[in-house]
């Protein structure tokens, strides 16, 4: 029986002003979704992690008494911050009918000639796990290391110096305490020039 190919649900954020650009690698099935967007299961602490990093408040876009996040004020911060958002995967196979990237063949990748030309200001690009990591360094021509956890590299790009920054996945099927995470993404945000010294 032949498997079936899924794309992508939820189409790329681009803010034209975007100095960052965070890439992930595939969502959740439908049923473990609490919104149509991205990292859409309750129980990853993405929108946590932003909640805690920029105002202090890990429920800060969480819908008030209801375990879902609010989508719209999500897009809202994206842009209003310049933070772009563009999964590494278009189209994938789920080899074992859940999430877990480790299960996940990859049938088609971002086009990154596409996408960048739309956020001409991006230095940075970030990734959420080894996945999305591994997914862009098989875009360059020539091979590079991957940078550990928390480091980057430069990511040698036609007319564009970019650097790939690789920070923890926020599932937490990831060891690391959210306390941790939240750490990680601050100092990466800081060092972007997103949040205050």
């Amino acid at each position: 029986m032949q498997k079936e190919i899924e794309s992508h649900p939820f189409p790329a954020i681009l803010p034209p002003n975007a100095t960052v650009m965070m890439m992930g690698s595939f969502p959740p099935k439908e049923e473990k979704r609490c919104m149509q967007f991205h990292y859409p299961n309750f129980q990853n602490d993405m929108w946590r992690i932003y909640g805690a990093v920029f105002f202090d408040d890990a429920e800060y876009f969480q819908m008030k008494g209801e375990k879902r996040f609010d989508p719209e004020r999500i897009k809202a911060f994206l842009y209003e911050k310049g933070i772009a958002l563009c999964p590494t995967v278009r189209k994938a196979i789920r080899e074992q009918d859940n999430a877990a990237d480790k299960f996940l063949t990859i049938v088609e990748a971002v086009n990154l000639a596409e996408v960048l030309p739309q956020v001409p200001q991006c230095r940075w690009l970030f990734t959420t796990g080894g996945k999305a990591t591994e997914i862009l360094l098989d875009l360059l021509p020539e091979k590079v290391k991957a940078p550990k956890t928390n480091e980057f590299i430069a990511y040698p790009y036609p007319n564009r110096q970019l650097n790939l920054y690789r920070l923890p996945s926020t599932s937490r099927a990831y060891p690391l305490s959210f306390a941790k995470k939240a750490e990680s993404y601050r100092t990466f945000f800081r060092l972007a020039g997103l949040i205050e010294k």
